[in-house]
């Protein structure tokens, strides 16, 4: 909008005019321009935070997930995890997007808002904020690639355990910030901590390289050695420059086995902002420096397209399958 003003002073209806559109271009500026980003929480020094990117999260009693990263806004401090880790129902058909029964996020249930999570390293359980399948039944969503990668949740910790808190990602350092692509070959790293792992300290970091995105930006093809297994859903990837990229949504057997589909955090994070009212809820930055992988340098490009060729007989995967508790 334009506001011409001539050099002959302005007459009393004039001025009303010209005060009423002020106001109205001051109203809409406040629509479009974003609110100040809060200010981060003081953390805790890295080598004393119990709880940080990484740490197992359990659901309801049962479900064991491995966390991405720290997020804040005003008041809170969240942990992020998979939204399909507070789920009801069979993970195996709900959290795979090329289930028959339909897109995974915008029909199975979940568990309700506000119910407790353990979080480990914590003293008082976390309480469930935000569940992107939760809000995408709410409000109707119908896109399948929506529906099949937004999984992504928000874990309120308890105020009792905000000095526990640090967000750097262990082993590598970050997140620098969020990152908006990857690119087919860029190199990534995550950290998982699955049960299933043993607690050995050396099978949680990974590293490997994206085949970059689909489905609208909403998912990353990422292939990482070794690759995400259950209780590791949820974990969170780093690319090539520390950002944050991705959150670890599902196993992919077919056709490129031990590949795993890493939802946007990006976009998972803005439909948080667009259509809930935990408004400004953001990253939260590392407070160690980001260390690049470096170990697999010459073997990572070369074991994607080895994959590939890989046959796996379907009798053998359904017996596989089959035989998973």
């Amino acid at each position: 909008m334009t506001l011409r003003i001539g050099a002959a002073g302005l007459g009393r209806s004039t001025r009303a005019r010209l005060t009423a559109a002020v106001a109205a271009l001051v109203a809409a500026m406040a629509l479009v321009v974003p609110a100040p980003a809060s200010a981060a929480p003081v953390w805790a020094p890295v080598g004393e935070a119990t709880i940080f990117p990484g740490v197992q999260t359990i659901t309801a009693g049962m479900a064991q997930c491995t966390s991405n990263f720290v997020f804040f806004d005003k008041t809170d401090i969240y942990l992020g995890q998979a939204a399909h880790c507070s789920m009801q129902g069979d993970p195996l058909t709900a959290s795979d997007p090329l289930s028959p029964t339909g897109p995974a996020g915008c029909s199975t249930q979940s568990l309700p808002l506000g119910t407790p999570i353990q979080i480990q390293g914590a003293t008082k359980p976390g309480t469930l904020a935000y569940n992107s399948w939760i809000t995408m039944q709410e409000i109707d969503e119908t896109r399948p690639h929506v529906c099949s990668y937004n999984d992504f949740a928000l874990v309120r910790i308890d105020p009792a355990d905000h000095g526990r808190v640090n967000p750097t990602m262990p082993h590598w350092g970050g997140p620098t910030g969020v990152a908006l692509a990857t690119s087919p070959g860029e190199k990534v790293v995550s950290y998982g901590n699955s049960e299933l792992r043993l607690g050995i300290p050396e099978l949680r970091p990974k590293e490997g390289i994206s085949r970059g995105q689909t489905d609208g930006g909403w998912n990353h093809t990422v292939f990482t050695v070794t690759p995400g297994i259950p209780g590791d859903s949820g974990s969170g990837f780093l690319d090539s420059e520390g950002k944050a990229f991705g959150v670890l949504s599902t196993l992919v057997f077919l056709p490129r086995p031990a590949h795993n589909g890493v939802g946007d955090v990006a976009r998972e994070l803005a439909y948080v902002g667009a259509h809930t009212d935990l408004d400004g809820v953001q990253l939260a930055l590392g407070t160690e420096p980001f260390k690049p992988a470096s170990s697999l340098d010459a073997a990572l490009p070369l074991l994607p397209p080895v994959l590939d060729v890989i046959d796996i007989p379907l009798a053998i995967l359904n017996d596989l399958l089959n035989q998973l508790p």
